[in-house]
């Protein structure tokens, strides 16, 4: 166990508040000058002016200004509260291991699930960010080749992040390699602590690269589950070009047909037979993860530990303080000038 201390705000908006109240301070302190100036110069003269008012100063309000706007800063700062955490503790959680594998070949792209097949297994699973707690998730990505996209985590937040940069584009070989989808969540499990395992694949099933059947086997083998989730049609749907962020057509093969990507069930029932697990049919109304979370809810829960900080301490009075403090002198200095200081001549020589 190690200690090492993180700061945060608390109430972060008022950071952003003083974002603008400062540079409107600015603005407005700076026209009220010149309007000053300009008052005056309308009145009389710079020299009648003096005579007119020997004792203001001219320097104390910005002094002053300049002192109320640091109070500002440290009262907002105060307002936003600096904790910092300062205890590691080391907290019993309870869960499964958990690898998503998620299909982003061209095929995805197919429209018969709205708004198409990897944008709505991308909401599936991030709704089912939303509900687990003590979980460990993680992704693997898949076309022609495999890549760990999130590497198995509690921390939801970041995995939301990683979760919205997947796209069709992340791998360049095209293809659908289910299998070496599934070993490679398999090298992503640590087998040494004995948390229970299970892997989803979600993909329409059009797997034209290696063995996926003998994959999901070898996980049964070690202990691991292995699901599916089909997404698209028996009918299929064509798969749309995009430049630009716009549609400019379909896809076509050599022949000039278009081309049909269809939902492979047979394929994937395979698979979640040999894997020990569960195939889900995903609709629009139902993408599926649901159910499997259900079975996978049946497995072993095991003990694994997760050091967290738990206790964040406040340290906002210092700021608070500071800001009545430079408060209170910026009450006290006079706009007036001080006649006294002005007798004093530092360079007079004075005569014998």
């Amino acid at each position: 166990m190690y200690l090492k201390v993180l700061f945060r705000f608390e109430h972060s908006i008022f950071l952003w508040t003083l974002l603008g109240v400062i540079p409107a301070m600015v603005v407005v302190f700076v026209f009220i000058q010149f309007w000053k100036k300009k008052q005056l110069k309308q009145f009389a003269g710079k020299q009648v002016i003096k005579r007119l008012m020997p004792n203001v100063s001219f320097v104390s309000p910005i002094f002053k200004f300049v002192l109320f706007s640091l109070a500002v800063i440290f009262l907002f700062l105060g307002l936003a509260n600096l904790q910092y955490g300062t205890k590691m503790e080391e907290a019993k959680k309870e869960g499964v291991d958990l690898m998503i594998a998620l299909d982003v070949s061209n095929s995805m792209l197919a429209e018969d699930l709205s708004p198409n097949r990897l944008e709505r297994a991308k909401r599936a699973i991030y709704q089912l960010l939303e509900k687990l707690q003590n979980d460990r998730l993680g992704i693997v990505v898949f076309a022609g080749e495999s890549y760990v996209q999130l590497p198995i985590t509690t921390d939801y937040s970041s995995a939301k992040l990683f979760l919205e940069t997947i796209g069709t584009d992340i791998i360049p070989t095209q293809g659908t390699a289910i299998g070496s989808a599934i070993d490679l969540a398999m090298q992503s499990f640590n087998f040494e602590t004995p948390t229970s395992k299970a892997i989803i694949v979600i993909t329409d099933g059009e797997n034209h690269e290696d063995d996926a059947i003998s994959a999901a086997e070898n996980a049964v083998e070690n202990g691991v589950a292995v699901h599916t989730i089909g997404m698209g049609s028996e009918q299929g749907a064509p798969l749309p070009i995009y430049q630009g962020g716009r549609q400019v057509g379909f896809r076509t093969d050599n022949t000039g047909n278009t081309v049909v990507s269809k939902l492979d069930e047979t394929m994937l029932k395979k698979i979640a037979t040999a894997g020990n697990g569960t195939y889900v049919r995903a609709t629009n109304a139902n993408a599926g993860l649901g159910i499997i979370m259900t079975e996978i809810g049946k497995m072993e829960k095991t003990e694994f530990d997760s050091k967290v900080y738990k206790n964040y301490e406040s340290r906002f009075q210092p700021f608070l303080f500071i800001a009545f403090g430079l408060l209170i002198i910026e009450f006290l200095i006079s706009t007036r000038r001080n006649t006294k200081l002005d007798k004093i001549n530092l360079f007079e020589v004075k005569k014998k």
